[in-house]
């Protein structure tokens, strides 16, 4: 674990004079024209951001939701989300007490997904206030049929009714869906922003969540060999969720090992991680390619990339 969300951390090197959580819930106040990413005075952000910029920063905006609330629901948070961005739909499945959250019985999956639950909301709350009035509205989510329907998709129709938060490993699973995805869309989101202040930023998020989805792949690869749903052993169920997602959004991806061994992170040829177009990440949220709408988001996003 990085540090306990209920104890100040002492100041390292992770956490330099201005608490790291404290700065991502405060920069930004101004709105896009000024200093959104903590940059005031720097010539660079004297203008207002080009409209690609807001665009792409919306798009990361709608993931974010998503992954926050995906992550906060599992940790009896969910609620809080409803204070940003307005009050969408945020479908969950009717087990799961939306006050308490999941029984984890290992406390370190318990650990990790209190970590990254912290840090999606944080990402949600930066956006949106770095975004100011240009902030899109959160989209209705789904993450009770949406996962039934990429449980069935991915294992041929064997894995049905897939609930992430009836156990810690459906939830692992459940969140190796996102966390690769969300570290390829921020990577091909970087050739299209124009301010540099602003591709630092994302850069920052991008650099965490490849951390989350790291971890996630580590506890995932130890529990390989154990069974999973249907007849199938987790390592089998999550190669079908790399091979659904490369399918649909431009190959991209990898399984849970390789030749060399466990596959930490996901990279071309040259060792870098890959990186997704919007609509290839759209293909995988939606569930559908070339669809506009579906799957976890049953509206569609917000914004003008949608």
């Amino acid at each position: 674990m990085s540090h306990d969300h209920e104890t100040p951390a002492p100041q390292t090197l992770d956490t330099p004079p201005l608490d790291r959580r404290a700065a991502l819930g405060t920069l930004g106040k101004f709105g896009l024209g000024v200093a959104a990413f903590g940059l005031a005075g720097s010539p660079a952000l004297a203008a207002p951001a080009k409209d690609i910029d807001a665009d792409v920063l919306n798009f990361a905006l709608n993931l974010e939701y998503l992954e926050a609330a995906f992550y906060l629901a599992a940790v009896g948070r969910v609620d809080e989300l409803r204070a940003i961005g307005g009050g969408a739909d945020i479908r969950l499945p009717e087990s799961l007490d939306r006050a308490r959250g999941m029984q984890f019985k290992d406390g370190n999956v318990q650990a990790y997904v209190r970590d990254i639950a912290e840090d999606e909301f944080q990402h949600v709350k930066f956006l949106h206030a770095a975004l100011g009035k240009a902030a899109v509205p959160r989209p209705a989510l789904d993450l009770a049929g949406a996962f039934d329907a990429a449980g069935r998709a991915a294992s041929g129709g064997k894995i049905r009714g897939f609930n992430p938060y009836a156990n810690d490993l459906f939830f692992l699973h459940g969140a190796f869906i996102f966390e690769d995805v969300g570290v390829t869309a921020y990577n091909g989101a970087a050739t299209l922003i124009t301010n540099p202040a602003y591709l630092q930023a994302a850069a920052g998020i991008l650099a965490t969540e490849a951390y989350h989805a790291g971890a996630i792949r580590t506890l995932l690869f130890q529990h390989r060999y154990e069974p999973a749903a249907a007849g199938l052993y987790v390592g089998q169920v999550v190669d079908a969720i790399s091979a659904l997602r490369g399918k649909v959004g431009g190959g991209k991806d990898a399984g849970l090992s390789n030749a060399q061994g466990a596959v930490i992170a996901p990279t071309d040829a040259h060792g870098a991680a890959y990186h997704r177009t919007p609509r290839e990440v759209l293909n995988i949220v939606y569930l559908a390619p070339g669809a506009h709408m579906g799957g976890f988001y049953p509206r569609g996003l917000n914004g003008n990339i949608k």
